[in-house]
């Protein structure tokens, strides 16, 4: 695939997926449209030799293989479907002053200042009982702006250019209108209908969160960016959905893209969770054949990296600060916070030089602190070698973030390499 049909597609997938679920709903409508089998974790798996075939997990996770069986060194690639975000309290709405706002929780460590003044919608899952006493669940995207959270003028607030802080509970609800009879269980109903489920008793639970409706776009003289939210990290959702699709089905590959990465992993359809674990065990039954699989294959957890920000270079050690369109970035930690180490980036490398695509170095400053991936989680959990890379990126956690147009392509390439 060229690069401007890849960033086409990837403007595409990230408009269309505002939350995990509907990240998820469109990969595995991707995997249909590619040919992969669907398998469900309930049921019987019959695995056949030859075949391709994807599962999800709570709607939010799914896992995505080729099975030449035969073949055990499986090249890996992990990302994560959750962003930060403004996640609706069960019990949202707020009447006073002569508005409607909603109640917020901060999902993750998100930059609170960018949320203000935009234009918000709201999407997520949401569960009822139906019509017939049976239990139901929905995706629902609003689409339309709904909300704001208006700035506090700056004559009302002479220290907002100097020292400005966002308090969590009580700076940023959603202002949602002024007509005071809003109903929050009618207005969700109203969303069914509009997709079309008309008979609904009784609103049981959601998880609903807010979203910027500016669209993704190219952004630069000569489109050398693109600017979107939740980049972090649909932006490596894409690139290993992508990567799958391209390669033929006698090649060992596994794509997973978990929940919850944000937050700590800690959950059923996270990455600390046993899903790819459970997965894997399925695929290879015979424990000889697991542990086989497990130390001959590699994982690469994709993430984001810290691009060397122009008007802050001193956040970043000089010798290992990653530009914007000038290769993947190779994440390293002493610490452990990242999962790479020098077998596996040799092996990351030798790839990268057969196609001569660019890489780069990343390490935090020593004197501060260093966030970490799913990948230290899976290579400790499962024994799979592991290595974290990553797309350089500025304003990571911030409503809008900014990547390069060339770097997502480039991990394509590697990718569909490895698996050559």
């Amino acid at each position: 695939m060229n690069k401007q049909d890849f960033n086409e597609g990837l403007l595409g997938f990230l408009d269309a997926s505002p939350t995990p679920f509907h990240a998820t709903q469109n990969m595995a409508m991707m995997f249909e449209n590619a040919g992969f089998i669907k398998l469900d974790e309930a049921d019987k798996w019959e695995l056949k030799a030859g075949e391709k075939y994807y599962v999800t997990r709570n709607g939010s996770s799914i896992i995505a293989f080729t099975y030449p069986k035969t073949e055990k060194n499986y090249v890996m690639v992990g990302a994560h479907t959750d962003s930060p975000n403004l996640k609706l309290k069960p019990n949202p709405v707020i009447k006073e002053h002569g508005v409607v706002k909603f109640g917020v929780e901060p999902y993750g460590g998100l930059l609170l200042n960018p949320w203000f003044d935009r234009d918000l919608s709201l999407a997520g899952r949401v569960s009822y009982l139906d019509a017939n006493k049976t239990l139901q669940s929905i995706l629902i995207n609003v689409q339309k702006p709904i909300a704001v959270i208006p700035s506090l003028a700056i004559h009302l607030d002479d220290k907002a250019n100097k020292e400005r802080t966002v308090n969590k509970q009580t700076d940023i609800c959603p202002v949602l209108s002024t007509n005071e009879d809003f109903d929050f269980d009618e207005f969700i109903k109203w969303q069914l209908a509009n997709n079309g489920i008309g008979d609904v008793e009784e609103i049981y639970a959601s998880e609903l969160s807010f979203y910027d409706t500016q669209k993704a776009e190219f952004v630069g003289l000569r489109n050398d960016f693109i600017a979107s939210a939740r980049l972090d990290n649909l932006l490596s959702c894409y690139t290993g959905m992508v990567s799958i699709c391209s390669v033929n089905t006698d090649k060992p590959m596994l794509f997973i893209a978990s929940d919850h990465e944000e937050v700590g992993s800690e959950s059923t359809s996270g990455a600390g969770g046993s899903f790819l674990e459970n997965t894997l065990h399925r695929m290879f039954d015979d424990y000889e054949e697991y542990m086989q699989m497990t130390r001959s294959s590699l994982m690469i957890s994709a993430d984001n990296a810290h691009a060397i920000h122009p008007n802050y270079p001193a956040k970043h050690d000089s010798n290992h600060a990653p530009h914007i369109n000038k290769g993947v970035v190779i994440k390293v930690n002493a610490n452990q916070r990242y999962a790479s180490n020098d077998k596996t980036i040799a092996k990351f490398k030798y790839s990268a030089s057969l196609l001569h695509v660019r890489l780069q170095n990343f390490v935090t400053r020593s004197d501060m602190g260093c966030g970490s991936t799913i990948g230290p989680i899976t290579a400790s959990r499962l024994g799979i070698d592991t290595i974290d890379v990553g797309l350089p990126t500025w304003a990571m956690h911030s409503i809008r973030e900014l990547a390069g147009s060339d770097d997502a392509h480039d991990l394509y390439k590697i990718l569909t390499g490895l698996s050559a």
